[in-house]
């Protein structure tokens, strides 16, 4: 799973320069207090301004900024475009994906898996209580259309540290690789209404016959729904 990985990484790498700063800041104002101390007879100093120290201090302060954001944003979209970090930088090949469309709704989820030339198989109905669950295979990239049918959700896999929001009238897309066979459990992570505490739902990842077979089940089903 390494989306886990890349957002570790981003975590890791912020929380250092967070914990470089604070004792930046802790030293300069122990420093500070303990020269006003030692200087009490002194009187203030006369110099108003030191135009170099506080240059050197907003370009630091500036730099620190850009890195964050630059570092941030491209480990975003190498997670975002390629969903494996250490994957091509371009497009999978196309026999290879996995297309699932994913919609969410007060309060619940529904995942469609389509087939060339077919209806392809469906799952997520919340019925009874029901906790729907999105199945996809291990080693192949899963490319997610996520929209909203009422308001806005967003799909949140907290053990995989993946969460994207779903809108009404727009899709987000994004391209997910598990290496690995697990179930994990996924919510909701925007506040939808009073049973938005329920809008959870099933991550599992099976072996890519397993998944043939999964999808061959839903749809002999129902035909093609399930």
């Amino acid at each position: 799973m390494r989306q886990a990985d890349v957002f570790g990484e981003v975590f890791a790498v912020e929380l250092i320069m967070a914990g470089a700063v604070f004792l930046a800041v802790l030293a300069a104002v122990l420093y500070a207090v303990l020269r006003r101390r030692a200087g009490a007879a002194a009187g203030p100093s006369e110099r108003a301004e030191r135009p170099r120290l506080e240059a050197a201090y907003v370009a630091v302060l500036a730099a620190v900024a850009v890195f964050l954001v630059v570092y941030t944003a491209l480990a975003n979209h190498r997670e975002h475009r390629t969903g494996h970090v250490g994957a091509p930088a371009g497009p999978p090949a196309a026999p290879e994906v996995v297309e699932v469309d994913v919609t969410a709704f007060q309060w619940c989820w529904t995942f469609r898996h389509p087939r060339p030339g077919g209806a392809g198989a469906t799952s997520g109905t919340c019925r009874a209580e029901e906790v729907p669950t999105l199945v996809v295979p291990t080693g192949r990239p899963v490319r997610v259309e996520l929209t909203s049918r009422d308001v806005i959700h967003s799909l949140w896999v907290p053990e995989l540290r993946y969460k994207m929001d779903a809108f009404p009238h727009h899709t987000n897309s994004f391209t997910l690789t598990l290496d690995e066979e697990g179930r994990w459990l996924g919510r909701c992570a925007e506040f939808c209404g009073y049973r938005h505490y329920a809008m959870h739902f099933w991550l599992r990842a099976v072996s890519p016959g397993e998944y043939e077979r999964w999808v061959a089940g839903h749809q002999a089903a129902a035909g093609g729904a399930a």
